[in-house]
């Protein structure tokens, strides 16, 4: 499209948004991302309740389609009817049934003339029968119900049963479960064509042919008896798995569709299942959630047999595991919860180890006990090595690492996440590397090896955008935008992490999502930009709060907030408050980072607080030398240089920023060595 549009302008229309997938909308989100000064005009119409992911933009206008107005709606009435002659009480009843509605104008015009209510003499349209003695249809669902019942009766079965399909469907599926005969069918489509109520899209035999209105198919469709609703879904579904054996990996959503309304359970849980296998494979874990909760909720509706049990064991350990790698940790004990004893019952160790995966995922991020969650996350190991299982071997090591570097033991963090890559590098699971590499990235960020993080979080990127799905475009850009920080490359920082933290909203996923703007709060606030800060902050804050997420890393968020907010020059901070975040604190690796902030809301908030912020500087200083954080200790001395100038000692300051400058430099965060060195020659 871009390329296209550098030859000549580029206009695109897109009809009925409301109907969108999921994938054609990323695909429109990511082209929304790079169209800024391109010749290209995008065009959306969509339902007023359709809430679009680009409303931000400020290349973007909306236009509300109101009522039209009694002249627009004659204007309309003409065109349709042929003529702009019509009798004044053909106006006015035009007029007061369809109320400016630009469709119940058109479906409401073909209705009256269908039942010869208004008739055309010498040119003009008149009345021709007395109203008071006709049933005119009130709505537009009784209009379209009107047009439908005046059809012959094999065009009407017929209709009815294409809205069953979908909004769509082939010749070939039609012909297959009306059992029509090729004459009778293409009898009966014309018929319907006619009446325009379905166009044509292809060339036949291998033509599509489409409801005009999708509200149209929703009234044919609500129109069916359940009895018979519930037997032509069975019809559909069968007749899809024959006519399209050779490719009906294509189908496995609309078959899920068509087994549940049929109550054919067994056969939904069976397509629930590859659908999901199929959207987790596209990296679309959102996807992946819907088909395992409708994989759950049609084996709950089966007999439970042993074989049945077991099945369920599967299907909620595989919801809860996806429900797990996009943060949704409560959701994902909840769905393992029922069947744990179940799975203990039957000793079905693989299911197990991924079990004590969640469970420990969940000890982790939402109780934050270290202890637990790395009893529990080891044992994963432990089982899911004796039955070779690499789904929990690989995800029990990625939380472990998680785990483990949130306690500032980065190598034995660092160990695990590798070995979580190798699993992943090995079946060539692209979304997953992208993720390990994520996680690494920031690993070596905290312990301030800000070269091998910028190197790692740059591969992910180009993984991601090769892979060009969304969720590996939501890890990479935050945390290539953290590792831009860490180098001292605000811009360019702030660049990614916008992007990131708009991916991250997309596909909701709160953990990264609350990074990303963590991360935007840091970097502008370094900018000098506290407004936006203080908002990141706060967002981040909120996010995790919400999921009920790392309460530690929610309090952090709430005391950058804090500093944020004294340095746009609101002094309303309660210090109990700000101290009770610290005390709070289970995280080693926000031992030397809390305080560090903290020092920053003393150094700010009035002359009176520069000896408190002393003492947690201090404690920053010996926290990060001990945690081995390396980078977090140069902007811990950056911070005791500033005071030193603050209280008029400028030789410690300078001392300061020299030891800082030094540790920047050993890091590799270059903008940082820059920013230090312009501070120290202004003290000369």
């Amino acid at each position: 499209m871009l390329k296209g549009s550098e030859i000549r302008p580029l206009i695109m229309a897109i009809e009925d948004l409301h109907w969108i997938d999921k994938s054609s909308e990323d695909s429109f989100k990511d082209l929304l991302d790079s169209i800024t000064g391109a010749k290209i005009f995008l065009i959306f119409t969509y339902r007023p309740e359709f809430v679009h992911a680009w409303g931000g933009k400020s290349f973007h206008s909306q236009v509300n389609l109101n009522r039209l107005s009694n002249r627009e709606s004659l204007a309309m009435a003409s065109h349709l009817l042929g003529t702009e002659d019509m009798d004044g009480n053909v106006e006015q009843f035009i007029l007061e049934k369809t109320e400016g509605v630009p469709f119940f104008i058109e479906e409401f015009i073909r209705s009256i003339k269908d039942l010869k209510i208004i008739e055309k003499k010498d040119n003009k349209y008149h009345m021709a029968k007395d109203i008071q003695y006709v049933t005119i249809p009130s709505t537009i669902q009784a209009v379209i119900m009107a047009r439908v019942d005046s059809l012959p009766e094999g065009a009407k079965d017929l209709l009815q049963t294409g809205s069953v399909i979908e909004r769509e469907f082939s010749y070939e599926l039609i012909k297959r479960v009306t059992g029509f005969s090729e004459q009778a069918l293409l009898s009966h489509l014309s018929a319907l064509r006619d009446s325009e109520l379905i166009y044509e899209r292809g060339i036949f035999p291998q033509s599509t042919n489409i409801f005009k209105h999708a509200l149209t198919r929703d009234v044919v469709y609500d129109s069916i008896l359940s009895k018979r609703k519930k037997h032509l879904h069975g019809q559909i579904g069968d007749a899809i798995e024959e006519l399209y054996k050779d490719n009906i990996n294509e189908h496995y959503e609309v078959l899920v569709e068509h087994y549940i309304a049929s109550e054919n359970y067994e056969k939904a849980a069976g397509y629930s299942k590859l659908a999901g296998k199929k959207a987790e494979k596209a990296a679309s874990l959102n996807d992946a959630i819907t088909y395992a909760k409708k994989r759950v909720a049609s084996i709950e509706k089966l007999s439970q047999t042993d074989d049945m049990e077991k099945e369920l064991i599967d299907a909620r350990t595989i919801l809860g595991l996806y429900m797990a790698q996009i943060n949704y940790y409560f959701e994902a004990k909840e769905a393992i919860e029922p069947i744990f004893n179940l799975a203990l019952k039957y000793d079905y160790k693989r299911r197990l180890s991924q079990i004590y995966t969640i469970i420990g995922a969940y000890n982790f991020n939402v109780e934050e006990d270290f202890l637990v969650a790395s009893k529990h996350l080891e044992k994963a190991l432990k089982i899911s090595e004796e039955v070779n299982d690499i789904v929990s071997f690989a995800l029990a090591n990625f939380w472990l690492g998680e785990t483990l570097s949130t306690n500032c033991e980065f190598e034995k963090a660092l160990f695990h996440a590798n070995k979580a890559l190798e699993i992943n590098e090995a079946v060539n699971n692209l979304w997953g590397i992208v993720a390990l590499k994520s996680a690494i990235g920031m690993y070596y960020d905290w312990h301030g090896k800000v070269d091998s993080a910028y190197q790692t979080s740059n591969e992910a990127l180009q993984i991601a955008d090769e892979s060009g799905d969304i969720f590996s475009k939501a890890l990479s850009y935050t945390d290539h935008g953290i590792s831009c920080y860490g180098k001292g490359f605000f811009e360019e920082a702030v660049r990614h992490l916008l992007k990131g933290a708009d991916f991250c909203e997309h596909i909701s996923i709160p953990f990264w999502d609350s990074i990303a703007r963590f991360n935007l709060g840091d970097a502008y606030f370094d900018m000098g930009e506290y407004q936006k800060s203080q908002n990141y902050y706060n967002e981040a804050a909120s996010f995790l709060e919400q999921n009920s997420l790392l309460p530690s890393f929610a309090n952090l968020c709430k005391v950058g907030f804090a500093k944020a907010k004294i340095m746009n020059n609101e002094k309303d901070i309660t210090l109990e408050l700000v101290y009770g975040y610290h005390e709070k604190n289970k995280f080693r690796i926000f031992d030397g980072w809390m305080p560090r902030y903290i020092a920053e809301v003393l150094l700010n908030i009035d002359d009176q607080h520069v000896s408190e912020a002393e003492e947690w500087i201090k404690k920053a200083i010996e926290a990060d030398s001990r945690n081995d954080m390396r980078w977090h200790l140069g902007r811990d001395y950056a911070l005791y240089a500033e005071l030193f100038k603050r209280k008029g000692n400028i030789p410690k300051a300078k001392e300061n920023l020299r030891k800082a400058i030094e540790i920047y430099k050993e890091c590799g965060a270059d903008g940082w060595v820059k920013k230090a060195e312009k501070e120290l020659a202004a003290l000369s």
